[in-house]
Order: C-alpha cells, then structure tokens, then sequence
C-alpha cells in the first residue's frame, strides 16, 4: 500500500486495479469480476479511486460493484470491443434513464426510428 499512497502524493487519482496478464506464464485462471478484490483492497486502504476491471460483463454486475463500493469506476475494456452498445443495453436491463450525450443524439434518433428504442 506505500506504494499507491507514494503515487497519490504524486498526483495519481486514480488506480486501474488489474493484476496484468501479461506474461504466458501467469496462472491466472479468470471468473466473473476476478480482479474486483483489488479495487476493493487498495480503495479501503488509501484515499485513492479505484476502478475494477476483470470480466465484468453484465450491467448488474457493474452496478453492484459500484453499489458494493468495491470501486469508484467499472472499467469495461474487452466488453466494451465486443459490444461496443453495453452501455445502451445496460440502461435498458437496468430500466434507468441515463441521457444522452450530445455527440449520440442522432444515434438515438435512428434507435427509435428502427423501434428500438
């Protein structure tokens, strides 16, 4: 933890808590929100934000980590290359109303044109 608490009094803010991955010859064996124990440790022990990372998936499981104050952020990665629409799906099985961003409006527009939205 000193060295987050050493990265904070240089001005980091916040911490992508994610184990790496990358050497061959880790024996990381990843599950559904693998790496939130990170975020969770680090964001309890320092005055740092966390984001989660590691197979976070679905809109519910973000939402619980977030609501578990397991981290300050949910950071996507992988999903959001696989399904760059998570977000709009996850307002929609979440039933929020999130709006839109200006820059989406015409997306938005074509949404509701094809019924779906």
């Amino acid at each position: 933890m000193q060295l987050f608490e050493w990265m904070g009094s240089e001005g980091v803010d916040l911490i992508d808590c994610s184990s790496g991955g990358n050497s061959s010859a880790q024996q990381i064996h990843p599950y559904p929100g693998y790496q939130v124990g990170f975020s969770e440790q680090i964001k309890n022990q320092t005055n740092l934000l966390t984001g989660a990372v590691g197979l976070i998936t679905e809109p519910r499981q973000a939402e619980n980590i977030l609501l578990d104050s397991k981290a300050d952020a949910v950071l996507l990665a992988r999903e959001l290359l696989r399904n760059p629409y998570w977000p709009i799906h996850a307002r929609e099985e979440l039933d929020d109303e999130i709006g839109w961003p200006t820059q989406y409006l015409r997306g938005r527009e074509l949404q509701q044109l094809l019924g779906r939205g």
